[in-house]
């Protein structure tokens, strides 16, 4: 089987690569600014199969607790989204908005209400202009295109600088199938989930059960691993949509590594916009004794303030990288303190807990993507985790956001 990838970099179709699919992206007018604002992604079939993961906040938006039931039978025709407006903490009035949201989506393309995945992004505690949103329905539905994809993609953002889309081709024994997406996402970026909507389509012939488990293996592994500002949003959705019209049935396998690079490509590319930012951090830890011990490890340091300052800074700050990762617990991370050592790009500057390489030897001014090694010597397991620096841009966008 050949995989092969759309330069994340280059705007791909995104969710009208696989065939199958119809997209759109216009103005309803929920944006003061004008921008568009109203996106819609439709399942021509023949199947109409489709997942979703949501963010694990305990404080949700009504679009998610509607999604949730939309997706348990394993069926979704649609997922329409808007910008400008979350739906979050809105009362009774929030829930009805939604639901009626879903009902002008089925009239207008003759499908079930209750097959249609609603995802709001924007401002938490205020009430959509509702109104406006319905009657941006029927537009958005005489604009939808096999093309559609990157219109979509820019309907979405909110603090996003960019739209963020990815695609893949798959060439196997039994023909050619495709995995297409688009994400939107700037700020908030953390697990579950991190903080974005997104929409992943596919023309492979799959059923829910694969759906549902390649989704989630996906999700796990990019963008759980995705910790921007360590604060969670309570609107995540990653939806997948399967169209079954390449009339290819994959292996499971190789179905769950395409979607998984798919949103592996989103994934970078929510890093490439943090708000802000300056620098692109991965943040890899070996030598681990389990996969949760990584993984805790690479978090307490990308949720260091201190270091991701450092970083803005050009400072290779090993210190404040030791001291994150003497936070976690010995029951969740083993490790001997006087074994650990610290790589950043290349150079280690901390071997067996202590002063190695001058620090003067990394030169973080050189480049965008950092990356710091630390290993624990503690195991076998290896975690990647990104996360970027912490900038004065940062604080001025989130300072000034509801203003």
């Amino acid at each position: 089987m050949t995989i092969t990838a759309q330069d994340a970099a280059e705007l791909s179709p995104g969710v009208t690569a696989p065939a199958g699919f119809r997209a759109s992206g216009t103005t309803a007018g929920l944006k003061v600014s004008g921008r568009p604002d109203l996106a819609l992604v439709v399942n021509d079939g023949p199947l109409q199969v489709g997942a979703a993961v949501f963010t694990s906040n305990r404080v949700v938006g009504h679009p998610v607790t509607w999604s949730r039931q939309v997706v348990s039978d394993g069926v979704v025709s649609a997922v329409v989204l808007n910008s400008g407006g979350a739906n979050v903490c809105t009362g009774p009035d929030g829930f009805l908005d939604v639901h009626r949201t879903a009902e002008a989506v089925g009239e207008a393309l003759g499908v079930s209400p209750g097959d249609v995945v609603v995802c709001s992004t924007g401002l938490i505690g205020e009430r959509l202009p509702i109104d406006t949103l319905l009657a941006g329905i029927a537009p958005a539905r005489d604009a939808l295109s096999t093309t559609g994809g990157p219109a979509a993609a820019s309907a979405i953002m909110t603090t996003d600088t960019v739209p963020k889309t990815a695609d893949m081709t798959v060439d196997g024994d039994l023909g050619t199938w495709h995995v297409g997406g688009m994400a939107k996402g700037a700020g908030m970026l953390a697990p579950g989930l991190a903080t974005m909507l997104c929409v992943i389509t596919t023309d492979a012939v799959v059923d829910a059960e694969l759906a549902d488990a390649a989704l989630r293996a996906a999700t796990r592994d990019t963008f759980d691993r995705v910790d921007s500002d360590g604060c969670m949003s309570t609107s995540d959705t990653v939806t997948l949509m399967a169209s079954g019209a390449s009339g290819v049935t994959p292996d499971p396998a190789g179905f769950t590594a395409a979607v998984t690079a798919v949103a592996a490509q989103l994934a970078r590319q929510l890093v490439a916009d943090a708000e802000g930012a300056t620098h692109d951090i991965a943040i890899t830890v070996t030598g681990a004794s389990s996969q949760e011990a990584g993984l805790a490890v690479a978090r307490a340091v990308s949720r260091s303030n201190l270091f991701k300052a450092a970083v803005y800074g050009n400072d290779p700050n090993w210190g404040r990288i030791l001291a994150s990762v003497g936070t976690v617990p010995a029951d969740v991370a083993p490790f001997d303190p006087e074994q650990l050592d610290v790589t950043i790009n290349g150079v280690m500057i901390c071997r067996a807990g202590g002063a190695h390489e001058p620090r003067s030897k990394v030169d973080l001014a050189a480049s965008r993507e950092v990356h710091v090694l630390i290993d624990l010597h503690a195991g076998d397991e290896v975690v990647t985790l990104w996360t970027n620096d912490l900038t004065h841009a940062y604080v001025s966008e989130n300072s000034e956001y509801s203003t």
